[in-house]
């Protein structure tokens, strides 16, 4: 299929800094790959463990949308909006850093480590006020189906927004069973990450942390092939609209 791409789990960018062991699918850092700079809009997906009592010190971002995904642990964050906030698992955490943001993040417990997604999008508006956001979500309702997390509605309830027409959704999948994904608009991309476990998606076969990158296509047809299986999905759009 010519409108995808893959990457196998083993072949991400990696560093190890001691208080930081890090994976980058996307260029970032010292690492860097000129065939994988971005996913459309989607320009990091780091999956980062922070030693117990570690973190990332105060630093600053622009016009992005960072979008957090603790996957175990609890971070601590504080901004330059006066934001002091704990997530842990089950919260999804979003700034829209716009016209500029400084803040931190640390492992918030000095015995144990803490695992979370960090993802950037590039954002449809530049310049905004910056903001925060963090919800925190029932992991119920993403069994055996796909459980918006994400979206550009401020409206939509119970999940965060960002700046760019994009949609993310957590799903945990049971063995043999089907999800059908409709592409949210033509002109978009569906990234997906597997968390655990094995799925077949779109007949391509992902295992633990592989990711598969799809567009012109109007629906994904994703099928669990274990009891653990998890999935990020992001459907982002390929072209940005500024």
């Amino acid at each position: 299929m010519e409108n995808m791409v893959f990457h196998k789990a083993e072949t991400r960018g990696h560093e190890d800094h001691g208080w930081l062991n890090t994976y980058h699918n996307f260029s970032f850092a010292q690492y860097f790959a000129a065939d994988r700079m971005q996913f459309g809009t989607l320009r990091v997906l780091n999956d980062d463990t922070v030693a117990a009592g570690s973190g990332f010190g105060r630093h600053p971002h622009n016009n992005m949308e960072i979008i957090s995904i603790p996957l175990s642990g609890e971070l601590e964050h504080k901004d330059s909006m006066n934001n002091t906030q704990v997530i842990k698992t089950g919260d999804i955490q979003v700034m829209s850093a716009g016209t500029g943001i400084f803040h931190s993040e640390f492992n918030r417990n000095k015995d144990k480590e803490v695992k979370f997604l960090q993802i950037w999008v590039i954002p449809n508006k530049i310049d905004v006020q910056p903001r925060y956001d963090q919800v925190t979500l029932d992991p119920s309702k993403r069994i055996n189906q796909l459980q918006l997390i994400v979206s550009p509605n401020p409206q939509d309830e119970g999940v965060c927004w960002i700046y760019q027409d994009a949609w993310f959704y957590l799903g945990k999948i049971q063995n043999d069973r089907h999800v059908n994904y409709l592409v949210k608009r033509k002109s978009n991309g569906v990234f997906c990450f597997l968390l655990n476990g094995e799925m077949k998606i779109h007949n391509n076969l992902l295992q633990k942390r592989d990711a598969i990158g799809l567009w012109d296509l109007e629906s994904i047809d994703i099928v669990s092939l274990s009891d653990d299986s998890e999935i990020l999905v992001m459907d982002v759009p390929m072209k940005n609209s500024i």
